[in-house]
C-alpha cells in the first residue's frame, strides 16, 4: 500500500474516524470526524467554528485519528494517522460539500454553512493494519515532511544464537530462520514483544524512534 492508497482508502472506504485531541486540562478527548477529501499531500476534514473541537484544533495544531472497516475484528482493516494540521478556511467548502452531499442535510443553507471551516492534516505518519490476512499485514507511511517512524522489533545478528525460541512464541510466524540468524518480517509483525521476552541471548531489540 502506498501513502496515497492508504489515504484514499481512509477517505472512501472508512470515511468516519475517531479523532483524539487534548483539552485545556491536558486530558484526552475523542470525537467522530469524517474525512471529507484527500490528495497526495494529506487529508481534509471540517468542523464548525463554534465547537470546542475547533478550539482544540486551533490551540494544538495536531490531531490523531483512527478508522476501522470490517464485519468483525478478524475481517477488518484499520488505518491510524497522526500529525500537524492547519486551518485552510472555507475556500474548499464548495468542493467538499459536492463530494459529501449529506453535509447539506446537516447545514442546508448557505447561511448555516458559514459556520464551517476546513482543516488539513498536512504533515504526518500513519499505519495500515489488516487483520483479514494471514499473517497480518501492516504498512507504515508518511506524508508532507514527516520522517518515517520505525517501530517494532529486530534481531541483532551478531548476538543471535539460533535457538529458535522466538519462532515458537511468535503468534504470526513471522520470524525467518532461512539465513544465519533470525529475521523478523516487519510487515507481518504484531509488535507483541514475545520474541524479546524469551530470547536467552538478548538478541531481540525494540526499535525506538
Amino acid at each position: 500500500m502506498t501513502t496515497v492508497e492508504c489515504l484514499k482508502y481512509l477517505q472512501h472506504e472508512i470515511h468516519t474516524t475517531v479523532a483524539a485531541t487534548i483539552d485545556e486540562n491536558g486530558l484526552p478527548v475523542t470525537c467522530a470526524v469524517d474525512i471529507m477529501d484527500y490528495d497526495e499531500s494529506g487529508l481534509y476534514f471540517l468542523t464548525a467554528k463554534g465547537k470546542s473541537f475547533y478550539d482544540r484544533l486551533v490551540r494544538q495544531g495536531y490531531i490523531a485519528l483512527t478508522g476501522i472497516k470490517g464485519k468483525d475484528t478478524m475481517h477488518s482493516v484499520a488505518i491510524s494517522v497522526q500529525g500537524k494540521i492547519q486551518e485552510v478556511g472555507n475556500s474548499m467548502l464548495p468542493q467538499i460539500l459536492a463530494k459529501n452531499p449529506y453535509m447539506k442535510k446537516i447545514y442546508p443553507t448557505a447561511e448555516s454553512q458559514e459556520a464551517l471551516t476546513v482543516f488539513k492534516l498536512y504533515e504526518g505518519s500513519g499505519e495500515w493494519f489488516n487483520l483479514s490476512k494471514k499473517p497480518i499485514e501492516r504498512v507504515s507511511f508518511t506524508f508532507g515532511e514527516a520522517r518515517p517512524k520505525h517501530k517494532g522489533y529486530y534481531v541483532a545478528t551478531d548476538t543471535c544464537i539460533g535457538c529458535r525460541r522466538c519462532k515458537n512464541v511468535c503468534p504470526q510466524g513471522c520470524i525467518d530462520f532461512r539465513s544465519v540468524s533470525a529475521t523478523i518480517q516487519q510487515k507481518h509483525c504484531l509488535h507483541c514483544g514475545n520474541c524479546m521476552s524469551v530470547c536467552p541471548a538478548g538478541a531481540v531489540k525494540r526499535l525506538e524512534e
